[in-house]
């Protein structure tokens, strides 16, 4: 697929997807964030039989409505190292893993400074936003993962015993990848989550999710997609408990209506943190997330299905916000969830800006000349 030669209405489709991929993807990560750390029964409890139906404000830690967490700020910094990844191949530097692995040391500087630092060239526009410097819950692995410089391999990875959905949940972006054959998508996706989370599981659900949602952009129907990557994951070490996951979600479509205990039934059903030998791995939130697409009424539906169970609401909430998002558009979500989502006007601007380098690449930056705005925005470093 040759984005060049999109017409305008192909475009905008596209535009769209993108928008619904990643505004999906947080709606799903703000709904589940204040029923972190709590099984089905605490959160009916709380909430009432029908568990969280709306956004709530997270309890002190977050303090409103549609504040979002740390895995759609990392969202937005592989967005970000995705475009600059694109735009350095004019200079003939082209290895897509260290500048997304570059966007989230961007990313880890956030986490313990006070703010933007104008003395950094190297920033461009998406570090320069304050609210992006609050902590919000982030995963361990990712904080040690992205702690230096170094750069990890499949044959080396960092963390490798971590096995969480954090990983996961970042990787929406590399599906939006549509001109990359998916193949390619898979290898990039697995490389970028092993520089955080080395265990299989793990790096190959990050994978899956972006395998999935390069299908959907491309058109294909959720269930092709999903059939689609379990051809490509099955070639991979250690794709056993990714695989089976998606079979399972897939096999429990069929055994009655869905509701929260055949959410339950694929998740484990504990509230343990995420650096808890027992907690929940990446290929459970991953089974919850497809199955809660595949039998979704509508978005908000599905998210709702997605995040009341005693698993990784937040995790199982923003792949499944990805997926509905990338198969239907920004038209589809909730529109009252989206008035309160945090950070929604960052969130447009850099779905905007990804459609652009994606369509308009070459007229914004080549070998001999490039808009000096654009890279202001995203500095070729």
């Amino acid at each position: 697929m040759v984005t060049g030669l999109w017409g305008r209405v192909e475009q905008q489709d596209f535009r769209s997807r993108i928008r619904g991929t990643l505004l999906g993807a947080a709606l799903g990560d703000a709904l589940g964030a204040p029923l972190t750390g709590l099984t089905l029964d605490a959160i009916r409890a709380a909430h009432g039989p029908d568990g969280l139906t709306a956004p709530a404000a997270p309890a002190a830690a977050h303090g409103r409505r549609g504040r979002v967490t740390a895995a759609t700020q990392l969202t937005l910094f592989t967005v970000d190292g995705l475009i600059r990844a694109h735009v350095r191949r004019d200079t003939g530097a082209w290895h897509p893993p260290t500048d997304v692995h570059r966007a989230y040391r961007r990313w880890a500087a956030t986490q313990h400074e006070w703010g933007p630092d104008e003395r950094r060239e190297d920033n461009g526009w998406l570090a320069q936003e304050e609210w992006l410097y609050a902590r919000r819950d982030p995963d361990r692995a990712c904080l040690t993962g992205f702690g230096d410089d170094v750069l990890a391999t499949l044959d080396r990875p960092k963390n490798p015993a971590a096995r969480g959905a954090a990983a996961a949940v970042r990787s929406a972006p590399f599906g939006l990848l549509v001109g990359w054959e998916p193949a390619l998508v898979l290898q990039l996706t697995v490389e970028c989550a092993a520089q955080s989370h080395g265990h299989p599981t793990a790096h190959l659900s990050a994978g899956a999710l972006a395998l999935i949602v390069h299908g959907l952009i491309r058109g294909d129907s959720l269930d092709a997609a999903v059939q689609r990557t379990l051809g490509l994951l099955g070639a991979r070490p250690g794709h056993q408990p990714v695989t089976d996951a998606l079979q399972r979600a897939m096999a429990a479509v069929t055994r009655g209506a869905p509701g929260p205990d055949a959410v339950e039934a694929l998740s484990p059903g504990k509230a343990a943190p995420a650096t808890a030998p027992d907690a929940p791995d990446a290929s459970d939130a991953l089974a919850v997330a497809v199955y809660c697409a595949l039998v979704a009424e509508d978005v908000a539906h599905g998210l709702r299905l997605a995040v009341n169970h005693g698993g990784d609401s937040v995790a199982a909430g923003a792949l499944c916000g990805a997926l509905l998002g990338a198969l239907h558009g920004e038209t589809a979500l909730p529109p009252a969830w989206l008035a309160e989502l945090e950070g929604r006007a960052t969130l447009l601007e850099l779905c905007d800006d990804f459609a652009l380098e994606m369509t308009q690449g070459p007229t914004l930056h080549s070998p001999s000349a490039a808009s000096p705005g654009w890279l202001a925005r995203y500095p070729r470093g």
